[in-house]
């Protein structure tokens, strides 16, 4: 075997065809696959809950409607100033790229904002985590649990974006932060595409 080996050449190990950029979005597509379950048990069990009670009360009175369709107008476009981000990046400004991200993470500051108020308003109006004066306390429940953890994401990413400026400062080739900023936009429109399922099971339906 060893003269076989001497006459053929040694055999080189194959190389990863992963590099470290690639491996960073690897890591963040495995991240959010996880999460979409988590977010996607957390909707089914809402589901459940509602087609098994007899007085469930119908989120679309209950909750109203104008305040929530504002803040989904707010971070959709703040998923349209994430993709302007990256698109200035690649050209090379840095400068309008950074603006870009504030206005992104400032879409989501003042997201989490109005969930706050709505919370208040409507805790005033009788409803908690383990009571509802319309119906089912179950309802109070899952409402506060699944817009928190939600609203847990936002606050979350919106400290990713304000990290991502910093990076996009520091590193003086553009090229450089490319990659990092893209895989924080991956995770942005995550949190805007479950926001819209949420928005559309939890108030429309």
């Amino acid at each position: 075997m060893s003269h076989v080996a001497s006459m053929h050449g040694a055999v080189e190990p194959a190389e990863s065809p992963l590099t470290p950029e690639s491996w960073g979005k690897l890591g963040m597509w495995i991240f959010l696959a996880g999460d979409a379950v988590g977010f996607g048990t957390l909707l089914a069990g809402y589901g459940a809950m509602r087609a098994t009670s007899g007085d469930w009360p119908r989120p679309f009175d209950v909750l109203g409607i104008n305040l929530t369709a504002a803040m989904t107008f707010l971070l959709i476009c703040s998923s349209v100033t994430m993709v302007k981000a990256l698109e200035w990046l690649g050209k090379g400004d840095r400068t309008r790229a950074r603006v870009l991200l504030f206005l992104t993470a400032l879409g989501g500051a003042l997201f989490v904002s109005l969930q706050a108020y709505e919370w208040t308003h409507l805790i005033h109006r009788g409803l908690h985590i383990n009571g509802n004066p319309w119906g089912a306390s179950l309802f109070g429940t899952s409402f506060f649990l699944v817009t928190g953890f939600h609203g847990l994401h936002v606050t979350g990413g919106v400290i990713y974006l304000l990290a991502m400026m910093r990076v996009v400062k520091r590193r003086p080739v553009p090229a450089a932060s490319y990659n990092a900023v893209e895989i924080a936009g991956l995770y942005w429109h995550f949190v805007d595409l479950v926001w819209i399922m949420v928005f559309t099971f939890m108030y429309l339906l």
